[in-house]
């Protein structure tokens, strides 16, 4: 079979270009080096709460960012320091006084593990941060923070979801 001179152009052609299909990795390295150097500088700026579905925090305008301390759960059964249950709800608001002794040992046991070296020493320096539903009573909030000033706890934050900018010019606009 005889081939025209276009057959054999086409045939030379695919033939030359057969193999090159490579992609050039040097560049796509070089943008995810950048993007993970991105992403390492900028992360360390994020400090996150535990995340309880249930508890729905009250909203603030303060603009604080939270901070790396001894965080204090009060869920709607269980009263929790950093992860683990040390009291019943129902317990601590049957109890007279504002002493939460499972909760004082909890608090005591943890200035060891969590805080940081110059705050071991420092009592004002001790930093406390309560996560709790909206909805709870003020007395087991009370108790709450009675008990953590007599551990020794001079600075006690309260976790709250900040408003976003629209709400606070709505407000403001309302006054």
């Amino acid at each position: 079979m005889v081939k025209s001179g276009r057959a054999k152009r086409m045939e030379k052609h695919h033939k030359r270009n057969k193999g090159s299909g490579a992609l050039n990795l040097v560049s796509l390295m070089d943008i995810f080096t950048i993007l993970v150097f991105f992403l390492l500088v900028n992360s360390s700026d994020v400090q996150t709460l535990p995340n309880a579905k249930e508890l729905q925090l009250p909203e603030s305008i303060a603009e604080e960012k939270a901070k790396e301390t001894v965080v204090i759960m009060i869920g709607e059964t269980d009263l929790i320091v950093q992860g683990t249950p040390v009291a019943k709800i129902a317990d601590i608001i049957a109890t007279k006084g504002n002493d939460i002794p499972e909760l004082r040992e909890a608090l005591l046991s943890q200035n060891d593990r969590v805080l940081r070296r110059e705050a071991q020493d420092d009592i004002a320096g001790r930093e406390v941060t309560i996560m709790g539903d909206k909805d709870i009573p003020y007395r087991l909030l009370k108790k709450v923070m009675a008990t953590c000033t007599e551990s020794d706890y001079g600075q006690i934050s309260l976790a709250v979801l900040q408003k976003s900018s629209d709400e606070l010019s709505d407000i403001q606009a309302s006054r």
